[in-house]
């Protein structure tokens, strides 16, 4: 990206249950900046809830299109949310430490399994976690909290915490690291 590009403010990454679009939709209102979901991109893009995209075409072909969403993302200005697996994909994560190398603040919203559950209430429909949510969202963490660790220049515990008061901590680390830059 050259500094003429448009780029994110922030970018927010964490597991389902950690509050990333509420605590971006709270950033982007402080900020005053537009707000970017990749959800929200894949499902205008294919005019369907990225439940059904994962049901009906499969994974892969949703993780292609988040991709593409995360790609547009990062070259946009505002506040971007990413979706809770976008970080498993190689690129997308190659994208993420790009754009921190070259200045951008990425924060992990991270929290616990006990957090997660009542936030998420595992009695909604959530085609990525069938069966034994609790036990499929802790092998999820397992394997995507290296991650979530490798692209973030933040973290932030989000457990037992509001997206206000999370939001909050975002904008002094972006402000922080815009006085460093």
């Amino acid at each position: 990206m050259t500094s003429s590009d448009p780029r994110p403010s922030v970018v927010l990454v964490g597991p389902p249950g950690s509050g990333v679009p509420a605590v971006a939709a709270a950033v982007a209102a402080r900020l005053q900046l537009p707000l970017v979901d990749t959800d929200v991109e894949v499902e205008r893009a294919t005019g369907r809830p990225v439940g059904d995209v994962i049901v009906s075409d499969g994974e892969e072909a949703f993780r292609a299109l988040e991709r593409r969403a995360v790609t547009e993302a990062l070259h946009t200005a505002g506040v971007v949310a990413l979706g809770g697996g976008a970080v498993v994909d190689a690129s997308t994560r190659g994208a993420l430490k790009e754009f921190r190398a070259a200045g951008g603040v990425v924060v992990f919203c991270d929290v616990t399994l006990a957090h997660a559950v009542p936030r998420l209430g595992f009695n909604q429909p959530r085609p990525v976690l069938p069966g034994n949510p609790r036990a499929i969202w802790q092998a999820l963490m397992e394997q995507r909290r290296p991650h979530y660790l490798e692209v973030a220049s933040v973290r932030m515990d989000t457990d037992g915490r509001g997206p206000d008061d999370v939001a909050s901590d975002v904008v002094t680390a972006i402000r922080e690291q815009e006085e460093t830059a």
